[in-house]
């Protein structure tokens, strides 16, 4: 039997690494998980179709059959898994990659179980809080994530945006956004979250705090332009991308998690110029929209 599960990626609207505090929505970009259960003796066995490390994807596996085995299995299990994922989400560009890989693998891989030992979730195991938690905790184990990055995914678990507590991976406030175009910026290089500079992003974190203030109020735009200003400042990456949007209409613009991406919400007669704008940069252009669904079964069985 193969479980299918899909999970978006999310842009920023508060990067929770200078304060602990998060804000981010998700977007029409998945990372798609395909679990197949064997009797392969405990093996795991991953691949994907991305030129991509997978030992974030079998701590996930791992953490999930662990957690399976110790809440509804007495003796311990002796279960295969063939995990294969699939991607339109580019890596290492600030539109939580691993947040969507973590979502989608866990999902499947505790649906699958589910299904063949006939068990359901509870308010222990297995519920959405837990899914989400067993996902952060192996980007932390596989060192993909400063902070544990609750605010990004819970974003991509649920849809919609979420503003969150990441020290204590709570949600603040949570809510269906609405829909809009997404335009991406994704200049030629990476950016790994792991390997940004966490002090100087403390450095901004009065300001940061401003941000996330106007985020908790509603005014999502503001929060989203002003605090990929304030992240281009302490990466050292050029606002010039975000401030050419907002010219040529854009009713936010800016830094997407720890860059390189930068994102733009746009009405539809402001698309073009937009593009226009930001076709003399090198770099590649998405065309995208918000997420509202989250991470979802697609099929099992």
């Amino acid at each position: 039997m193969k479980t299918v599960v899909k999970s978006p990626g999310s842009a920023t609207i508060i990067n929770a690494i200078s304060t602990g505090n998060g804000s981010a929505f998700g977007i029409k970009l998945y990372v798609t998980a395909e679990v197949e259960l064997n009797e392969s003796k405990s093996n795991i066995t991953c691949s994907t179709d991305q030129d991509v490390d997978t030992t974030l994807m079998e701590i996930c596996v791992r953490r999930v059959l662990d957690r399976f085995n110790e809440h509804f299995l007495n003796d311990k299990m002796d279960i295969g898994v063939s995990l294969k994922t699939f991607s339109t989400l580019p890596v290492a560009s600030g539109l939580s990659s691993s947040s969507a890989t973590s979502n989608a693998v866990v999902m499947a891989t505790s649906k699958a179980l589910m299904d063949k030992f006939d068990v359901e979730p509870n308010q222990d195991v297995f519920n959405a809080q837990d899914l989400i938690n067993i996902g952060v905790d192996a980007s932390l184990d596989a060192g993909v994530t400063i902070t544990g990055a609750f605010d990004d995914a819970s974003a991509s678990f649920f849809g919609g945006f979420t503003i969150t507590n990441n020290h204590e991976r709570k949600i603040l406030k949570m809510d269906t956004m609405d829909e809009q175009n997404i335009l991406i910026f994704m200049p030629n290089t990476k950016s790994l979250t792991a390997h940004s500079d966490v002090r100087r992003m403390k450095l901004i974190s009065p300001q940061v705090e401003l941000a996330f203030q106007e985020a908790l109020k509603g005014n999502i735009h503001n929060a989203i332009t002003l605090n990929g200003l304030l992240y281009c400042a302490s990466l050292g990456f050029s606002p010039e991308i975000a401030l050419d949007a907002l010219d040529a209409g854009a009713e936010a613009a800016g830094l997407s998690g720890t860059g390189p991406s930068f994102v733009a919400l746009a009405r539809d007669e402001n698309i073009d110029d937009i593009v226009d704008a930001w076709s003399s940069q090198p770099g590649q252009i998405i065309r995208t929209e918000v997420d509202n669904k989250g991470t979802r079964v697609i099929s099992s069985g």
